[in-house]
This record gives structure tokens, C-alpha cells and sequence, in this order.
């Protein structure tokens, strides 16, 4: 089945950038694994919190990739040499991105029983105040002209 999409009008040109973002947004959404938390921890603050038992912290990268957070899991565990008669618990890889607005930092991340927290802020712009120096522009002295009168 071919997707139409509602960018592929020719009066809506260079808007394949915010397409891609939506298409991610989306794909992120239908994905469930790992379950997170976003909350609100100051004025500034914001904390992204996943749930990632079994992950070691050598499992995990947390990284920032163009204006996004992107955050993936991999364990690295030897199954060849265990016999499960039950596995239930999924280790399996997972990749969750969040699309981060502008000025947005991230300040940090750490794992504590089985929740990995990474903190992110909105640093408050400083008001940034530049003089502007205001040239006078001295017009040149003209010598003065003399105009020949015939009598």
C-alpha cells in the first residue's frame, strides 16, 4: 500500500524536513518498550525517566544526535550457554528518541534501580545588551565656487 502524503502537494515545497520529524514521532509512539516518564523537576527542569531493569550501565548510550536525544539499550548477555524452561523477561535491544526543542541541554544521566534518569534543562537567556555607536557623518568642505558673470 503507498502512503499519500499531505506534504507531497507542489504548494507545500521544503517542508520534507517536518514530514521526516512526524514520521518519527509517530514511529516512536507505536513503540512502547522501554515504558517512560516525563516530569517536570523545576521551573527549568525537566527529567526523562525510562525503565530499563536488567541493563547494566555499559548496556546503555545516551546520546544527543542533531536536535535530538536519542537513547538505546543492548545487553550484552551469553544465552548459547542457558537452558530457559520459561522466558519471560525480554532482553531484548530497544531505541527511543525525543525530539528536543531549541535551547534544551541535557545535564546528565544515571541509573538507579533499574530506572535510568537523564536530566535536562532550559537555560533562562541573559539579556544581552550591545551599545550601537552613532557615527556623525561630518560633511566635506566644499571650496567655495566662483561664477564667471560676463558684463
Amino acid at each position: 500500500m503507498t502512503r499519500v502524503s499531505v506534504f507531497s502537494s507542489p504548494l507545500l515545497l521544503g517542508f520534507d524536513h517536518i514530514e521526516r520529524v512526524l514520521d518519527r514521532v509517530n514511529k516512536t509512539a507505536a513503540e512502547g518498550y522501554p515504558p517512560y516518564n516525563i516530569e517536570q523537576t523545576g521551573e527549568h527542569r525537566l527529567r526523562i525517566t525510562l525503565a530499563v531493569a536488567g541493563f547494566a550501565e555499559d548496556d546503555l548510550n545516551v546520546s544527543v544526535e542533531d536536535n535530538q536525544l536519542v537513547i538505546r539499550g543492548k545487553q550484552q548477555e551469553d544465552t548459547a550457554s542457558r537452558i530457559y524452561l520459561h522466558r519471560g523477561i525480554a532482553a531484548r535491544q530497544f531505541t527511543r528518541s525525543f525530539v528536543l526543542a531549541e535551547g534544551i541541554e541535557v545535564k546528565g544521566a544515571e541509573v538507579v534501580n533499574g530506572l535510568l534518569h537523564v536530566d535536562l534543562e532550559r537555560p533562562v537567556p541573559q539579556p544581552k545588551i550591545t551599545q550601537i555607536e552613532i557615527k556623525n557623518a561630518v560633511k566635506k568642505k566644499q571650496a567655495p565656487r566662483t561664477i564667471d558673470i560676463d558684463p
